[in-house]
């Protein structure tokens, strides 16, 4: 009978080991990560895992592109689930704040208003701020800012190259704010303006699939825009106070070099879907 016994005890705490095991992954910490997932190259939406692509929570769509890859990389680093929730561009921030997702990894500029509201990462990537054109419009030729005055031009609304940059092209008709970088690509193919101003990436994405595009940049020359390094820094957001986070995010992160920075976005700018539309 004792013998029985130890037999059955045994059993037991072998199938309780197990269901330890089990319990780790279930007990893994999740990453909630907000982002547009309609901001190509930087993130966007398509129906399939293809590349990689992560599914999008509550929706039968996935999301994928630099912001992805760079989510899953640090993910993986840290130990954590990875977990995408797609926001429109004006509620990230205070999805943050609020806690309601841990972090945005969606593209944004680093700048001292922002600081205000949430704290940074140290930078995920460094984006020139460059201008699209018709490649056969007015303002093809243009080698600086001055000679883009008088243009009607539009950006993305909150911003820095819509609370930045548009200011400062001369005599500029500047329309109202875009809701999204897909929305004002759309008003420069449609005609409603005769620029852009958006970062490297972007406009790089554009040019791959409206070739009636053209990019001009001018960094390096004394006519372009004026803006302080640090906005044009792209960073994480993470919610005021949260070192913990914070930490583990900026130590993950140390292990990319620069190179690796441009190697995936090249690589996310080469598998963007033929639509910026997400």
């Amino acid at each position: 009978m004792k013998r029985i016994l130890s037999i059955t005890l045994a059993a037991l705490l072998l199938l309780l080991s197990f269901a330890g095991c089990g319990s780790t992954g279930q007990n893994q910490k999740v990453l909630r990560v907000g982002m547009e997932c309609a901001y190509a190259p930087y993130n966007w939406t398509q129906p399939t895992d293809a590349n990689g692509a992560v599914p999008i929570k509550d929706s039968a769509d996935y999301a994928y592109g630099y912001d992805v890859m760079m989510a899953k990389y640090l993910a993986d680093k840290i130990g954590y689930k990875l977990e995408i929730h797609k926001m429109v561009w004006d509620s990230l921030i205070p999805a943050v704040q609020t806690g309601a997702i841990d972090c945005a990894i969606a593209g944004q500029s680093i700048t001292a208003d922002r600081e205000q509201a949430v704290d940074f990462t140290t930078p995920y990537y460094y984006a020139s701020i460059v201008c699209l054109v018709e490649a056969n419009g007015p303002f093809a030729s243009a080698t600086g800012i001055s000679q883009l005055s008088g243009a009607v031009a539009a950006s993305q609304l909150s911003t820095v190259w819509y609370d930045v940059c548009l200011p400062q092209i001369p005599d500029a008709k500047i329309l109202p704010g875009m809701d999204s970088a897909p929305a004002m690509l759309v008003a420069l193919t449609s005609g409603q303006c005769n620029l852009v101003v958006t970062d490297q990436p972007t406009a790089l994405a554009a040019i791959s699939v409206y070739p009636e595009l053209k990019m001009l940049d001018f960094t390096g020359t004394a006519d372009n825009f004026q803006v302080s390094a640090e906005e044009i820094n792209i960073g994480i957001s993470v919610q005021k106070g949260n070192t913990e986070l914070l930490n583990l995010l900026n130590g993950a992160l140390a292990t990319l070099s620069t190179d690796d920075f441009t190697n995936m976005m090249n690589e996310a700018i080469s598998v963007q879907p033929l639509s910026t539309e997400g």
